[in-house]
């Protein structure tokens, strides 16, 4: 059974750093595709950042040169390290797994940014 627990979230100034950590079991995490997605409040869920098995990243335009998205083969975790935060950043921001052809999701953890 896939399980992925996000954690790291929780109240950001605007313009601080945050450090969000998923703790994945349950799959072969080395070769998993991972990914970072937020939804924010009336709003669809969008792809934040995704890292290969091999280290390859992608990123939103938004978040592109403030997040970085690393992973832990040897601890099955993934991290998004998220710097210059803006008030849109605000969302909940859920992990996501790819070992093969299914997505497995996280429950989400909460970022929120205070101007």
């Amino acid at each position: 059974q896939v399980h992925l627990v996000e954690s790291g979230g929780g109240l950001v100034q605007a313009g601080g750093s945050l450090r969000l950590s998923c703790a994945a079991s349950g799959i072969i995490f080395s070769i998993s595709s991972m990914g970072w997605y937020r939804q924010a409040p009336g709003k669809a869920r969008e792809m934040v950042a995704r890292i290969s098995g091999g280290g390859y990243t992608i990123y939103a335009v938004s978040v592109k040169g403030r997040f970085t998205v690393s992973r832990d083969n040897a601890k099955n975790t993934v991290y998004l390290q998220m710097n210059s935060v803006k008030p849109e950043d605000e969302a909940v921001y859920y992990c996501t797994a790819r070992p093969g052809s299914n997505d497995y999701w996280g429950q989400g953890t909460q970022v929120t940014v205070s101007s």
